[in-house]
């Protein structure tokens, strides 16, 4: 029964992790820069680690706003890849079908020079929101020392945002196009840069001066600006990528595409930016306990987004091959390539889980060697475990609604799940809920309120998140019935 079921799906895997591979691979590669940059700023100071904690906090809040929104390119892309793919499959084509792909193209040329459009605007509106935060980083009430280390890394990775979004921009596209693999090695590449780069910035190679934290900042400003120069080099080299930016004319820049971005983009952007906010808001409440806490609680949340990457490549992948699916027509291929999605997705949780549980105690030491951060980093490790399985459902939940366009729905649930029950969830337990003790499978109360502190919060994380977790999939098979039924 079960060899049967996995024969059966067994091309969908093949199929999804051929385009996933690539996409994890870059959104791995994304972490793992953050992950360096944590090792090497928490061993050159404690105080410079929570700066880069406190900072990408309120910096990625935004930014997955403006590149959860860029997502929005990927399924108007696939869909009519989709249909040019349907029409390709035909064993002879006829005049009419010739006009039909190369209408297709041309509409998926309209769609990137609009992007570069929406892209822009994003860029604005980051800028608008970061920068001026600037000077008032010291009224989110951390510690005064922390504050002093964040100011320049923040302003150098907030200049960075703009090379970033239109990297993030020609990613979306390709990956609308089925390719995964160029984005792969435009960002591995990039990170071995941005790697190097920290060590000599950070620790003060080559004759400079050691900079800390802004070291850091230094090294990511230099590594994003290259990332889309190596896109653009590569769009113009390939012959059957040239057109679509040699044929961009100013006739193709019109109102109505705009808005066509900003309809499915805006709410897959807002979606992005309620789960950054809740993980923003949840770096300032604990840097409200301690350094000791914040620093703990970014080195749990580094090792979740590890994990947390491969969901997402996955996602992305779903999102390419339900998008390519619908567009011809196929509906068992698009219920078919979801559940295979699901069915990886669940295998790297478990892997990704079971390696945080049992590793919880080792894991701190590669970030720190502060004995108060590490037995509370590998408490939050143990939760972090569980914390798996709801975050990568509700990812790649997501990403298959996003591939048939149903974005406001989603949009909503996450706003529920996240600002309506996480965060005061996650201050109740983080702050008031009183403790409590099970002693021969009876419940008693151990102190009347002092919170479960950091812990609490991840609990709430786990809590909150099975929401969409569940309810995404839900909608999903919901849709795709209806689809079903009306054909």
């Amino acid at each position: 029964m079960l060899l049967s079921k996995f024969l059966t799906y067994y091309p969908y895997y093949k199929r999804n992790l051929k385009v996933a591979f690539p996409v994890m691979l870059t959104q791995l590669g994304a972490a793992l820069v953050g992950l360096f940059d944590s090792i090497m700023v928490g061993h050159y100071g404690t105080a410079d680690l929570a700066a880069v904690s406190f900072s990408n906090a309120i910096f990625f809040t935004v930014m997955v706003f403006a590149m959860g929104a860029l997502m929005g390119i990927t399924p108007l892309v696939g869909h009519e890849v989709g249909r040019i793919e349907q029409r390709l499959s035909k064993a002879s084509l006829t005049p009419d079908d010739e006009q039909y792909i190369a209408e297709k193209h041309r509409k998926i040329t309209t769609i990137l020079a609009n992007g570069f459009v929406f892209m822009a605007l994003m860029c604005l509106l980051s800028l608008v929101l970061l920068a001026p935060c600037i000077p008032f980083l010291d009224a989110f009430g951390q510690e005064p020392e922390v504050v002093t280390c964040a100011r320049p890394y923040y302003t150098l990775i907030v200049l960075s945002i703009v090379p970033f979004l239109l990297f993030c921009m020609f990613k979306q596209f390709l990956e609308g196009l089925g390719n995964t693999m160029v984005a792969m090695l435009i960002t591995l590449g990039c990170n071995l840069l941005n790697i190097f780069l920290n060590w000599v910035f950070i620790f003060g190679h080559f004759g400079l001066e050691a900079m800390g934290a802004a070291g850091a900042g230094l090294a990511t400003l230099i590594s994003r600006t290259l990332m889309p120069v190596c896109f653009l080099i590569v769009m113009l080299c390939r012959t059957d990528w040239r057109p679509y930016l040699t044929r961009i004319n100013r006739f193709m820049f019109s109102r109505r595409e705009t808005d066509n971005l900003f309809v499915i983009g805006t709410p897959i952007g807002l979606q992005t930016f309620v789960e950054a906010f809740l993980f923003t808001a949840s770096f300032i409440i604990i840097g409200w306990i301690s350094k000791e806490a914040l620093a703990a609680h970014h080195i749990a949340n580094q090792m979740c987004d590890l994990t947390f990457m491969l969901a997402q490549g996955i996602g992305a992948a779903t999102t390419i091959r339900v998008s390519h699916q619908l567009g011809k027509g196929d509906l068992h291929a698009v219920r078919m390539a979801s559940n295979a999605s699901v069915h990886l997705c669940l295998l790297m949780n478990t892997i990704g889980a079971a390696l945080m549980i049992v590793f919880r105690r080792q894991i701190p030491y590669i970030f720190t060697d502060d004995p108060n951060v590490i037995p509370i980093a590998s408490s939050l490790l143990l939760i972090g475990g569980l914390f798996q399985y709801a975050d990568g459902l509700q990812t790649v939940g997501g990403a298959m609604l996003r591939g048939i366009q149903d974005v406001r729905v989603p949009m909503r649930i996450a706003v529920f799940a996240y600002i309506g029950i996480a965060l005061p969830l996650g201050i109740y337990l983080t702050f008031f809920a009183p403790q409590i003790s099970i002693v021969n499978w009876q419940l008693s109360i151990v102190n009347d309120s002092p919170g479960y502190g950091v812990q609490g919060m991840w609990a709430a994380f786990v809590i909150a998140l099975a929401i969409p977790a569940v309810a995404f999939h839900i909608r999903f098979r919901r849709q795709l019935r209806h689809m079903e039924n009306r054909k």
